[in-house]
């Protein structure tokens, strides 16, 4: 089965650019979202992060070097400050841990797997903890436990029935970027 994501840093700086460039008006930001885990060999800065940082210092040192990279390639254009990286640590269904009761909306005959799922959670002190080990990686434990999970039909079903401020109530970095965004908007 085929999985989206980010497989080359070269065509999102190319594709990022190219739309910052085509839309310079002062109420124009942009924004990325994308998994922290396996990322492409050529991001930036990836082969210099120390291997004892924490899953937030990684991320954050990311979408830092990120920033200075789009802000390089847009050297002078004032675009380049309406630029706010975002990386999901460790991957999207980390947020789904949120509430793991609201699994049920997606798999309704699934009590069982939606207490182990509420088991694994509790491990940890907030969902975007939940670590990026290959094998036990948030979307991999979800897996493991309901096998017809898809991200674009279940997931968004699933984020929908949390909803935004539940989501945000229990991942910060998270909150922190839709707070920011947020805030842009005007709705603080």
């Amino acid at each position: 089965m085929f999985r989206g994501g980010l497989v080359n840093y070269e065509h999102l700086a190319r594709d990022l650019t190219l739309w910052m460039k085509q839309d310079q008006n002062e109420d124009s930001w942009f924004t990325t979202m994308f998994d922290f885990y396996a990322l492409p060999a050529n991001f930036p800065s990836l082969e210099t992060l120390h291997p004892a940082l924490d899953a937030p210092r990684r991320v954050a040192a990311l979408e830092a070097s990120l920033h200075r990279d789009i802000e390089a390639r847009l050297t002078g254009l004032p675009v380049a400050q309406r630029f706010i990286p975002y990386m999901q640590s460790h991957e999207f269904e980390a947020l789904l841990f949120a509430d793991p009761e609201a699994f049920l909306e997606a798999f309704p005959d699934s009590q069982q797997a939606v207490k182990r799922l509420s088991a694994i959670r509790a491990k940890f002190p907030n969902p975007e903890d939940i670590n990026d080990n290959r094998l036990t990686a948030p979307s991999k434990r979800i897996l493991g436990l309901l096998p017809d999970y898809q991200k674009p039909v279940a997931g968004l079903l699933i984020a929908q029935r949390i909803g935004l401020t539940a989501i945000q109530a229990v991942c910060p970095h998270f909150n922190a970027w839709i707070t920011r965004l947020l805030a842009l908007a005007g709705d603080r």
